[in-house]
Order: C-alpha cells, then structure tokens, then sequence
C-alpha cells in the first residue's frame, strides 16, 4: 500500500515561529510512518519558503529542522512549489500569516487539503475581540472588557477602562497567540506601557478584567460530528503564564483531568462545542476558559491551531481520551481531506 503525503509546513513570520518549530520537530518524530511519507517545508521568518528534509522513517532524536538561524540559500523554492497532487497539508504555523486565514487562503487556492480550521474560522477565531462579540450572541460567558483601536483616542480608552473594570488588567494584542505581548497591569500607568506594547504586535488591543481563576482548556476535534474531551489544567510556576513559561522554559505542568465537578466539567465542554460550531471551525480547535474561585466559568478563547509540543496540552487531551500522538495526526489528516472534498463539491 502507498503511503499518504504528509506535508508539513512550519516557521513562518508571526512572533510565534518558535514554538512552530517545536510543534513541527514533534509533529515529525510521532508520525507513523508505515502509513505517511513527511515532507517539510520552512517559512523564514522574511517569508521565504524553503524545501527541508523528507522523512520515510522516524528520525534521530539529534535530528532538527531548518530554523531561522541555519537556514540554507540553496532551499529557497517559490511558495507554489509545495504543491503536490493528493499530499495533505499540516499547517503548523501559529499567529498571524499562518494561523489568521492567510495561509489557509493560500492553500485553498493551491488547491491542497490541509489540517485545521478553513480561511474565514480561522481569521474570526484569530481575532480575540471579533471573537468575543460573536460568542456574546450566542450568551456564552466571558470576563468584561474593553477595547482600543490604533488611532482612537487613548485617553478615552483610558478613561472607558479604568471606570468600568478594576485591576489587575490584562492587555493582550487582537490578533496574536501564545501568550505574546500579554502584559498584567496593576495601575493606570502599567495598563499605557502595556497598550504600547501590545501595538507593536498589533493594531487592535483588548483589555480584560484579570479574575483569580484556574485556568482550564477543552479539546475539540472533527467537521461535522465535534468531540471533545475532558477538561484538562495548567498549573503554573509563575504567577504570569507567558510565552516564555509556556513554551521556552517550560514553567507548567497539566493536570488531565482536570479536578473539576462533574457539573462545570459538562458545562465547559457545552461550551466549547457551541463556541466551535458558532466560529464555523473544523478539523480542530483548544477552548480555553477560566474558573473562578466561586466557581463562575468564563470562556476566554477559542485556538485553531494549538500546539503540537511534546508537552503541549492539545495532543495530551486526547491521549487522555485513548487517542495517541499518532492516531491523532492521523485523524487529522482524515478531518482535512474530507473537508477538501466537501469544499470541491461545492464549487459546482
């Protein structure tokens, strides 16, 4: 029997392209490869596509990809050259130009089955605050906040926020992930330095009102008929769970499943299916929510392309439901070509 294509695209130009190496260096040691045949291919963080190693087997542990830094002038390929008739793409990027609809976009128009949420989900569910004023309509909870747009009045925004939340606040960028650009901020003065970080990320800002909370996620997984799975915990080390403690030094441990009631355990997992199907999302999806100390649940947000880290949450979710790493990659490759073929049907 031939083996299926597996492309795995990774890097890319958001802040994020770090741990998209990680997803991908684990991506390619978990495969089973008596069904994929891997091959990879690298964005830098300029934009340019380079071709990197094909995998038949499982590599080396001493075996790493293509980064930023070892990058090779002689792999430079033309963003089309990916293209390869009846291959699956696994967009492993994460943030913006990967996980905003771009690169969906893109491979819609290539004409490519590939893993994950399609252009429109994907650009909504980047969006942390359109996202918020969609699952608003449905009545689903979600901690106050306010918002400031690059070019609106800064004092107006000032003022808006501190009168209708209290700190601590958190100030996250619209449109990234993974924690980055994320700032707390306990006084009027923290919450400006932390506007003015977050618009180095972007030029939407969202505000929210900081809980004492725990901090549970959710996986969801499929098109048409979505499962979830039990809820699982990070327990941080450090009182701000940031890019750095996520993904770089490794400050967290889960806790799956969670040690929740079986009532908000039902509830979260509601939730986060209502949340997934009114964004329009497939294949997969990570509901984050937070859970107060009396015990009120507020849905923080839905991520399209979780990562796929040897330590990351997503993958250990469904392990804990009886899928494996690779039983998991596997589906997911199912999950993409029945939505390319479902997509071609419609263009009739």
């Amino acid at each position: 029997m031939s083996k299926q294509t597996l492309i795995v695209l990774y890097g890319g130009r958001s802040a994020e392209r770090e741990v998209s190496v990680l997803s991908a260096e684990s991506i390619i040691k978990a495969v089973d490869y008596s069904k994929f045949l891997v091959k990879t291919y690298f964005i830098s963080k300029q934009g340019n596509f380079y071709k990197t190693q094909v995998f038949s087997k499982q590599p080396a542990p001493s075996e790493h990809l293509m980064t930023n830094d070892s990058i090779k002038e002689d792999a430079l390929i033309k963003a089309s050259d990916i293209f390869e008739e009846k291959a699956v793409v696994f967009p492993l990027l994460h943030g913006p130009m990967g996980e905003d609809g771009s690169i969906q976009g893109f491979l819609e128009v290539l004409r490519m089955p590939y893993v994950g949420t399609n252009v429109l989900s994907s650009s909504v569910a980047m969006d942390k605050i359109t996202t918020k004023r969609i699952l608003k309509t449905i009545g689903l909870p979600q901690v106050a906040y306010t918002v400031f747009i690059e070019g609106d009045s800064l004092e107006d925004c000032i003022y808006e926020t501190v009168t209708k939340l209290s700190f601590p606040l958190f100030i996250k960028p619209a449109n990234m992930g993974s924690s980055v650009g994320i700032s707390k901020a306990e006084n009027e003065e923290e919450l400006r330095q932390a506007i003015e970080l977050a618009l180095q990320y972007d030029s939407r800002i969202l505000i929210e009102q900081g809980v004492v909370a725990r901090e549970i996620e959710v996986g969801l997984l499929g098109n048409r008929d979505v499962q979830s799975t039990l809820p699982g915990e990070v327990v941080k080390e450090v009182a701000f769970y940031d890019y750095q403690a996520k993904y770089l030094d490794n400050q967290i441990s889960m806790v799956i499943p969670a040690a929740i009631s079986d009532e908000v355990c039902l509830k979260m997992r509601e939730y986060a299916k209502k949340a997934y199907q009114a964004l329009g999302a497939c294949g997969l999806s990570r509901c984050d929510f937070f859970l107060s100390e009396d015990g009120q649940i507020f849905l923080n947000e839905l991520n399209t392309m979780p990562g796929f880290t040897q330590w990351s949450m997503y993958p250990l979710l469904w392990e804990n439901m009886g899928l494996t790493y690779p039983e998991l990659i596997e589906r997911l490759v199912h999950l993409a070509q029945e939505k390319f073929d479902k997509r071609e049907k419609h263009l009739i």
